[in-house]
Order: C-alpha cells, then sequence, then structure tokens
C-alpha cells in the first residue's frame, strides 16, 4: 500500500505513442529509450528520423495500410511485454473487433445527421458543418485526403506497369471537385456563423485545383519526355 499522499512517478522517455500523422499519413512514434527504439525497429518495421523536436520513429513511405497496422500493432505488444507504457490508435490496432471502426463512424454520421434535423437556428447549423468541412480534421477534408493518396498510388503503379493511368486521373479530377465543395460549404458555414456577412462581400474564388492534363504535362516535363 502507498503511502498517503504519495503521487506516482512517471518516466515520460519510457512512454511511447504510436499513432498515425494526420498531415502525411504517416505511422509515426513519438517517445520511448533506445531499448524502445530497437523494439520499434526490429518488430514493427519502423525507421529513425530527424524531428523538429529530436529524432522519432515512423514506418517507411507507401506501406500498405494492413501492414502499418500489423506492424504498430506487433510493436505495441512487444513494448508492453518490455515493460514499456504505450499508447496505440485504437484505428491502427489489429485486435480491435472486425467492423468497429465502420460502425463508429455509421453512429457519427448519425448523430451529424440528427443535430441538423432538430437544428433550430443558423448558428447550430453552422456546428454540424464544421464538423463536416473544417479543415483538415473534417469530414470531407479527410475523405479528401484518402481519396488523394488513392489516386497517388494508384497512378505510380499504373505507370510503373506501362498502363494508361486514365481511370485514376479522373478520381484526381473528382477529388479536386470534391475538395472545391469543401471549400465552398466552409463558406457557407462562415456565413452561417456572422464570420462573413455574405451580404456585404463579393464571393471569392475556390483555390485553383491542377487538372489532370495539367499534372500529367508537368510530369512528362520533368521526366523530358
Amino acid at each position: 500500500m502507498s503511502a498517503h499522499g504519495e503521487e506516482p512517478r512517471f518516466s515520460v522517455l519510457e512512454y511511447v505513442t504510436i499513432t498515425r500523422d494526420p498531415g502525411t499519413q504517416l505511422v509515426v512514434a513519438i517517445g520511448g529509450t533506445d531499448r524502445a527504439a530497437g523494439i520499434l525497429q526490429t518488430t514493427g518495421g519502423f525507421v529513425s528520423a530527424p524531428g523538429p523536436r529530436g529524432p522519432y520513429h515512423r514506418q517507411p513511405h507507401s506501406l500498405p495500410v494492413d501492414q502499418q497496422r500489423a506492424g504498430a500493432t506487433a510493436a505495441a505488444h512487444a513494448l508492453l511485454l518490455a515493460g514499456v507504457s504505450v499508447h496505440l490508435d485504437p484505428s491502427l490496432n489489429t485486435l480491435t473487433a472486425p467492423g468497429g471502426d465502420r460502425q463508429a463512424a455509421q453512429r457519427y454520421l448519425d448523430q451529424l445527421t440528427e443535430r441538423a434535423h432538430v437544428a433550430v437556428d443558423d448558428r447550430e447549423v453552422a456546428t454540424v458543418l464544421t464538423e463536416i468541412a473544417a479543415p483538415h480534421e473534417g469530414l470531407l477534408p479527410r475523405l479528401v485526403q484518402a481519396l488523394t493518396g488513392t489516386w497517388a498510388t494508384w497512378t505510380q503503379r499504373a505507370e510503373a506497369a506501362g498502363e494508361d493511368p486514365a481511370l485514376a486521373e479522373q478520381l484526381m479530377d473528382t477529388t479536386s471537385a470534391l475538395a472545391r465543395h469543401s471549400w465552398q460549404i466552409q463558406q457557407i458555414r462562415d456565413d452561417a456563423t456572422g464570420a462573413r456577412p455574405s451580404a456585404l462581400r463579393a464571393p471569392t474564388a475556390a483555390p485553383a485545383q491542377p487538372t489532370a492534363a495539367v499534372r500529367l504535362a508537368k510530369r512528362s516535363a520533368t521526366r523530358g519526355v
């Protein structure tokens, strides 16, 4: 039994967080000692990388999602067995119940639909639109991010195999349109909160999105074709 008033002691260096970076979609591991670094590298396939606040670990680029999750889960369990405290992002845990993430996402969408249905004024509608289209963290920007990654890897695979990337480029055009719509919803949200008096301001243009033809032309020029 601990003494009355005694506080627990934590070793920050021993604590490891394994999560997915929202900007790059890379699986990263932060914290830990040299011993933890060795476990991350040998069990989870992580590599050391320099960071603005010191070195950290990440998985290799272009690693398939199923391999990302398998490596992150294996590393987390190996670290726990070694006595290291670990936080593993639930979305990376292969031992979670099948379909759990999908069911949670569906419940979240159902809740947004209900909140929109019972909204009594523009500000309550705006809170729903914020969840949908907020920069970086909104549903639509995250969907655009997923589609962009799909388009990029699809294009690379088609070009490496000498195949026509036309379908992948169609996906890129559609993703660009979705990004513009997400930006437009952000503007509607601002108008609904009164942040942008729409009656007094002319609408601004959405950020330009490159077309498939432009992207292909740039790649061809870079390769000297």
